[in-house]
């Protein structure tokens, strides 16, 4: 038997790098966004929604043809119909999820809402054994990264424990500005950075969770502070930012294919998993273009 060692083993340094297409299931769009960006080469991770409207063709059609795709379970809470019925704490009279993340992060720090956690939980759990049926999961994050609060996240490494997935993302972002005036002139901009602010500040408690749980996590996140905003120029500029080795840093992205040929922020991430450049602009800066299954090995 041939036993192949890693880098890691060997003590040298690594650089490991993750593109995460997060919103997989979510519509058709999504999908064929997925599909093209695996077979370009630098899309390797695609989170999967279990409650998304396009669920069975990502397993079905989609991942018969992306063999070697890392796929997460993208745990939601935001949007869309719960799968579980009786979540009065979570949904509207028509199933539909009807909190935004401060209201969800309100509910986890009431003492007096322990039905709110029990709730999510069955939700949760619902979603990952939906995922588990049809696929193996390399890793679990969340929409709207809801799973950041630190009471949900717990929650999360919990599940990732029974159900054997030993990655759950994390959401530190290093501090880094593109050279487009414009990203820095809207509105958005500056509501990221608060949202960095918070990210990173749930990320130093999270991180000590993560360990309690024995599970792994990636070391950087780039996509918050220009959310709405990404295209390869953040990619590559969030990534020069880190000078660290022995890390794993990854990208999230929700790329989606428009077949009119509509321009929205959505179709200026997919162009990203298309640009051979910026794959060799990544390669040079030395990572290694992985997913959260490569990573574990």
């Amino acid at each position: 038997m041939t036993i192949t060692k890693t880098r890691r083993e060997y003590g040298l340094s690594y650089r490991k790098f993750i593109l995460n297409a997060d919103d997989f299931g979510m519509s058709k769009a999504f999908n064929q966004a997925v599909l093209e960006g695996y077979q370009e080469g630098l899309l390797k991770s695609a989170s999967l929604t279990a409650n998304g409207e396009a669920f069975d063709e990502a397993v079905d059609l989609i991942l018969p043809q992306c063999p070697d795709l890392g796929v997460g379970v993208h745990l939601n809470i935001i949007e869309g119909k719960a799968l579980c019925e009786d979540l009065t704490s979570l949904v509207d009279s028509n199933r539909n999820f009807c909190n935004s993340y401060s209201q969800l992060l309100a509910k986890s720090l009431n003492p007096l809402d322990k039905e709110f956690m029990m709730q999510t939980e069955r939700e949760f759990r619902l979603q990952i054994e939906k995922v588990l049926a049809k696929t193996t999961v390399s890793h679990l994050d969340s929409h709207v990264h809801v799973h950041s609060i630190p009471k949900i996240f717990n929650l999360v490494c919990k599940l990732a424990k029974e159900y054997e997935i030993k990655q759950v993302r994390t959401q530190f972002e290093k501090p880094y500005i593109i050279p487009d005036i414009y990203k820095h002139l809207t509105l958005k901009y500056p509501i990221n950075l608060i949202k960095v602010c918070l990210l990173d500040f749930f990320t130093a408690i999270n991180k000590s969770t993560v360990r309690k749980w024995g599970l792994k996590t990636n070391n950087y996140l780039i996509g918050v502070a220009y959310t709405s905003m990404m295209d390869s120029l953040t990619v590559a500029y969030g990534l020069k930012a880190v000078k660290a080795h022995n890390i794993t840093a990854e990208a999230l992205i929700h790329p989606c294919r428009y077949e009119d040929g509509k321009i929205d922020n959505h179709f200026t991430e997919f162009l990203i998993t298309k640009n051979q450049k910026l794959k060799e602009r990544i390669e040079q800066l030395g990572y290694e273009i992985t997913n959260y299954v490569e990573k574990d090995s």
